[in-house]
């Protein structure tokens, strides 16, 4: 029997609704859904093939442990029974310091992993922490973290409402958008022309976005920063700084106005490789504007100075009285987040709380550079890491010199996976614990409702029921953290996991003052949580105590998940509003624009356009493609082929001049080693520079990712040692750094 279900979209930000079809449990045709509150119909080419993922014949359905030296299938019970001795066994020799936790970009995208991991990391009570963010977003989030003093505090560009959208190192045509979560980007950016109002891209690449602006800008890669600090020079130089209405929220202007002296459009036209009348330009049609945003991305953060480019994207929203307003760059309000409460003094943002052992990296936002993972393995000595616990996340793929982690990996202790793909990672895991196809799991976007450019509230039950004795993922998760703290036998009930967040939570709310159930009696509070599993009672919880919520029969008319589950497209919350000063978490409750650590940074880039003697060579930056998301979607044949390969593009002259034709191969070296791709020669890229994409490199033994290994193009980030990185933030250099390219012969 045919039917259709409703299923947020978890392949990518744009968390686009869809609807499927699903005949005889198994989904067979996926469209956008039209009355999706928040997409409207749109869906990308992954949106569509959802159901070739959701039951690609390689996903794991069992769990795997290790027995002789093989994996081979178990039990769930025993999974967890071998996930319980052998954490233990090293917890009981070395301790909890001695297990670390590997989170991946896909834990963003389900409501385990919203939930989950912090419960894990505190069973296991370690400090070493590695994930996806140091090699993405972490500058974004350092930078807001001295800004606002929350690190989780992102302002977004209001797309509905600006004259004037300045993008720096992103490309949404093909990403649908990244740290602004925007259904249909292609439509909006279309909407923005309809109304007047112009696009400027900074990008060196000519993008199938940049192509699409009033005007592209390509600067050598790596530069960003220069380039915006002399955009905030030329607003002071010439009267056109105003923050307007948003000056009373800010400190540190003065201290900006010097620090940007030094960064005049001459003195780095050079070194970005941009006419200085080119950047003052830029600068002035920002400030004309009468409502812009300035948005950066991954080409602007996965850099040497990444924190101090993210910073002066909100440097010059603030300056031209774009930041917290209609139009410029706005703060979401999600469902789940806490309700507003009255202002109270912050403690500001901190990093460096604790540091690696072997390189001395310091902690930020609680995790240690993704870089410093193999080091942290194969560095002999007292607190090495001995046990991986790895959920959702391909470190010999994703991080810096995969060589050397795929070794490092080979020699733990014991190490578990979560993670649906017997992958170039979960290979080396002891125990390999599958979570089941999305269709039959239920979603809510934690994360990405807090970057939204509308404030929208929706959730998708499980459009398919699970196989008869198959735990849910966060059942799974909390299974695993119970077999973390040695509780991990037969009779484990993973309840217990979300009876323990809930008491919590409800804990501390009952003993705030400020909250709408102080007072209460937390059990009592508890019993009134509707539900039908662990985490719809969680989510509940946190819609019912959101901003938007009925507190607990507070607000008659306030949010549940009855609600919800009443409006299966979703509510609609409104646009974005202004959050200022409620936001904050600063100690003097203002934006705090020159916070001592990047303005301790700002000389280092003063050094690095004085300098000079690598901006010679040829330097490689990214792609993405609208039909990838990093390397866990190249096993499904619909998504891979055409132009979504692995290929090294060049500009016209530079393969001249290297003696490469198109279709040849390359070899390609950097600090970490090298690699051989196809050359592909084309003029949107400009000279001096190669690119290559992300996530590829599946050609390794082991594996059961049948398609992907048919043509396993090269994992760009063996070409990184994992020396280059953003000091501020940790970050792993993945753009503008230098290489060396000759024919292979």
């Amino acid at each position: 029997m045919t039917r259709t279900a409703l299923r947020i979209c978890p392949l990518c930000e744009a968390t686009c609704g869809l609807v499927l079809t699903i005949d005889q449990e198994r989904v067979t045709h996926a469209r956008g859904d039209r009355d999706d509150v928040f997409s409207a119909g749109f869906v990308c080419p992954k949106g569509a093939s959802f159901g070739a993922l959701d039951a690609d014949p390689d996903r794991l359905t069992r769990p795997l442990v290790r027995r002789d030296g093989r994996l081979v299938e178990a039990s769930w019970a025993e999974a967890f029974e071998a996930v319980a001795a052998g954490i233990g066994a090293v917890t009981a020799e070395h301790g909890g310091e001695a297990v670390g936790v590997v989170l991946g970009n896909p834990n963003v995208h389900t409501m385990a992993g919203g939930l989950y991991p912090a419960q894990l990391v505190a069973a296991l009570r370690t400090r070493s922490v590695f994930t996806a963010s140091t090699l993405d977003q972490m500058p974004k989030h350092v930078s807001c973290g001295y800004l606002f003093g929350d690190p989780n505090a992102i302002p977004v560009p209001d797309l509905d409402r600006t004259d004037h959208l300045v993008l720096i190192g992103a490309n949404p045509l093909v990403s649908n958008g990244s740290l602004a979560t925007a259904a249909d980007f292609p439509g909006k950016l279309k909407a923005l022309r309809r109304r007047g109002g112009r696009l400027t891209v900074v990008d060196p690449n000519r993008t199938r976005t940049a192509a699409a602006a009033d005007r592209h800008v390509a600067p050598r890669p790596g530069t960003d920063a220069a380039l915006l600090f002399a955009m905030v020079q030329v607003l002071f130089a010439e009267g056109l700084a105003d923050p307007g209405e948003l000056a009373p929220h800010l400190s540190g202007v003065a201290e900006v106005r010097a620090m940007a002296a030094d960064f005049t459009p001459e003195s780095v036209a050079a070194y970005c490789d941009v006419p200085a009348e080119d950047i003052r330009t830029l600068a002035r049609e920002l400030a004309a504007a009468e409502r812009a945003a300035v948005y950066g991305r991954l080409g602007s953060t996965a850099v040497e100075f990444g924190t101090l480019a993210s910073w002066l994207v909100d440097v010059l929203n603030a300056l031209t009285g774009n930041l917290d307003r209609p139009g410029g760059a706005m703060f979401p309000l999600s469902a789940t987040a806490r309700a507003p409460r009255p202002p109270r003094p912050g403690r500001g943002f901190t990093t460096g709380r604790w540091h690696s052992r072997v390189s001395g990296h310091p902690e930020v936002k609680g995790e240690l550079p993704a870089a410093a993972l193999a080091e942290e393995i194969d560095t002999p000595g007292e607190g090495r890491l001995r046990a991986l616990v790895v959920v959702a996340s391909n470190p010999v793929l994703s991080a810096p010199d995969g060589l050397r982690t795929d070794r490092a990996l080979a020699g733990l202790d014991f190490m578990v996976s979560v993670d649906p793909y017997l992958n170039e990672t979960s290979r080396h895991a002891h125990v390999v614990l599958p979570p089941p196809p999305p269709a039959r799991s239920a979603h809510y976007d934690f994360a990405f409702s807090t970057l939204a450019v509308r404030n929208t509230v929706r959730y998708s039950p499980p459009a398919v029921p699970l196989a008869a004795g198959t735990p849910d993922e966060p059942e799974i998760l909390a299974r695993l953290i119970l077999a973390v703290l040695g509780q991990g036998g037969p009779d484990a009930d993973p309840a217990l996991v979300d009876g323990q967040a809930v008491m919590r939570r409800l804990g501390s709310e009952t003993a705030d003052a400020d909250s709408p159930v102080h007072g209460r009696d937390p059990a009592d509070v508890a019993a009134l949580l509707g539900g039908r599993t662990g985490y719809e009672r969680r989510l509940d919880l946190m819609l019912r105590l959101g901003p938007y919520g009925d507190g607990f029969g507070a607000e008659l008319d306030g949010l549940t998940l009855a609600t919800l589950l009443d409006h299966p497209h979703g509510i609609d919350l409104g646009p974005l509003g202004s959050r200022l000063p409620a936001v904050l978490r600063t100690a003097s409750g203002t934006v705090e624009l020159a916070a001592a650590p990047i303005a301790g940074d700002v000389p280092r880039l003063l050094a690095a356009v004085a300098g000079g003697d690598e901006r010679r060579s040829l330097v490689l930056i990214g792609r993405r493609h609208l039909r990838s998301n990093n390397s866990w979607m190249h096993n499904v044949p619909v998504l891979t082929g055409g132009s979504n390969r692995c290929t090294a593009q060049l500009h016209p002259e530079d393969a001249a001049r290297l003696g490469l034709a198109d279709g040849a191969l390359a070899r390609i070296k950097g600090d970490g080693g090298e690699i051989t791709a196809p050359v592909e020669i084309t003029d949107t890229l400009r000279r001096g520079v190669v690119c290559l994409p992300h996530g590829w490199g599946h050609d390794r033994t082991g594996t059961r990712l049948t398609a992907a290994s048919r043509e396993p193009g090269a994992n760009v980030n063996q070409l990184l040692d994992g020396s280059r990185l953003d000091p501020l933030s940790g970050t792993a250099v993945l753009n503008g750094f230098p290489i060396q390219v000759e024919p292979a012969g």
